[in-house]
């Protein structure tokens, strides 16, 4: 069970962040990013976060779920911060 992935991440004051599909997106005061999720991982935006979680018990998805959800951070702190 990932640790990290558990956590859904806020989108901080400033950004606006959308889940459409597969694809996050964020834009901010330095721009825009887009983030193409793995197919077996499933996200969605609830509310003023967004939720990650592998879509089966598989190794694989276990293994991109965490890394899924810090890329997710990774663009928000980069549309917001730079």
């Amino acid at each position: 069970m990932s640790r990290i992935g558990k956590k859904p991440v806020s989108v901080p004051q400033g950004v606006t962040a959308s889940v459409d599909g597969q694809t996050v997106t964020a834009k901010g005061p330095k721009g825009e990013l887009r983030f193409l999720v793995n197919d077996e991982v499933l996200v969605k935006m609830e509310g003023s976060e967004i939720a990650v979680q592998p879509r089966d018990d598989s190794k694989t998805a276990r293994s991109k779920w965490g890394m899924s959800r810090t890329q997710i951070v990774n663009i928000l702190t980069g549309v917001k911060d730079g």
